[in-house]
């Protein structure tokens, strides 16, 4: 075992762990924004709606992240969807910002599809009588979910949530195939350069370790203290 090369290549290994970092981040963010509208459709009272959202998420938990990765990245530039490049944007990720914004939609995609559930579940969890509490106050149904409801959903599927981007933080391996400068595309570079095989995955490894392990140690903590609280 020689890892002498990092002495080296340790800046490789660290603007890819930011741009892992910071796609997950952005990732999830977008995949909370559409689960939540998502497990409000699954929740609708109208048939039509409900069909549309089990779809999708039959769909996406159905395929492979892989291939729903190529669908978005050659599916919008064969139609002619391309986005911008921004400059200082690029220039502080060290890639295209394209390349980027694919990948951020296709992990947000997916997510939601995981994060819709959760949020459907969390909903359902809370107690209908605050529901029948807030009508009887005069509010709408709007309202009452606005409110009521999902700030309470909130507060019981935090833990699932942080634990979704735990998972997406690992998943974001597989943008490494279209070019997306992460933790394992860092790797694989260091790997062609160096001629070794096995060190640099081993230190990639170490990384997403490090960079996962604390933020579950954190969620469980404030799982732990959300429990103390509802006692």
């Amino acid at each position: 075992m020689n890892f002498s090369f990092l002495a080296r290549y340790w800046p490789f290994y660290v603007n890819g762990a930011k741009n892992t970092i910071l796609l997950a981040l952005f990732a999830v963010v977008l995949g909370t924004f559409i689960g939540m509208f998502i497990a409000l459709l699954r929740l609708s009272k109208y048939r039509v709606l409900r069909i549309i959202s089990t779809a999708y998420i039959e769909f996406i938990r159905g395929t492979p992240l892989l291939v729903q990765l190529f669908l978005i990245y050659y599916g919008l530039q064969s139609i002619g969807i391309r986005f911008p490049d921004i400059g200082w944007l690029s220039k502080l990720l060290g890639i295209s910002t394209s390349d980027f914004m694919a990948g951020i939609i296709t992990l947000g995609i997916n997510s939601a599809a995981y994060v819709g559930e959760i949020f459907r579940a969390g909903i359902q969890a809370v107690d209908k009588g605050q529901t029948e509490a807030a009508r009887s106050l005069g509010m709408g149904h709007f309202m009452t979910l606005r409110h009521i409801i999902i700030p309470q959903a909130i507060r019981n599927i935090l833990p699932a949530l942080g634990n979704e981007f735990v998972v997406v933080i690992k998943e974001s391996s597989i943008v490494s195939i279209i070019g997306i400068a992460d933790l394992m595309y860092r790797a694989d570079t260091v790997r062609g350069n160096t001629f070794m095989p096995f060190e640099p995955l081993i230190v990639a490894a170490v990384i997403y370790f490090l960079m996962t392990f604390p933020l579950s140690k954190l969620l469980a903590h404030i799982e732990r203290r959300m429990h103390v609280s509802e006692r």
